[in-house]
């Protein structure tokens, strides 16, 4: 379906300098741009939360922060412990 859509001209501009660095038509930049923003929308009014789907690439390290806490703990633990030869 065609239709006219009135744009800001610095947002049109930067929507087309985007879709030409991504190898993307203007038209298909917008379309997946809408189709992302209505899944959120979507999402947000049945209380799902969805993530975009760049966010896949990521979702296999979204518990790395609690580990990498827990290794910081340990070094913290390990460094506040005294050795024989500084106690003397």
């Amino acid at each position: 379906m065609k239709t006219t859509v009135e744009l800001p001209d610095t947002l049109f501009r930067q929507s087309k300098a985007l879709a030409a660095a991504r190898g993307v038509t203007l038209r298909r930049f917008f379309t997946e741009a809408l189709e992302e923003k209505l899944l959120r929308c979507t999402a947000d009014r049945n209380t799902a939360k969805v993530d975009p789907p760049w966010m896949a690439g990521f979702g296999a390290l979204s518990d790395i922060g609690d580990e990498n806490r827990r290794v910081l703990e340990l070094i913290e633990d390990e460094f506040e412990r005294l050795s024989p030869e500084d106690v003397a």
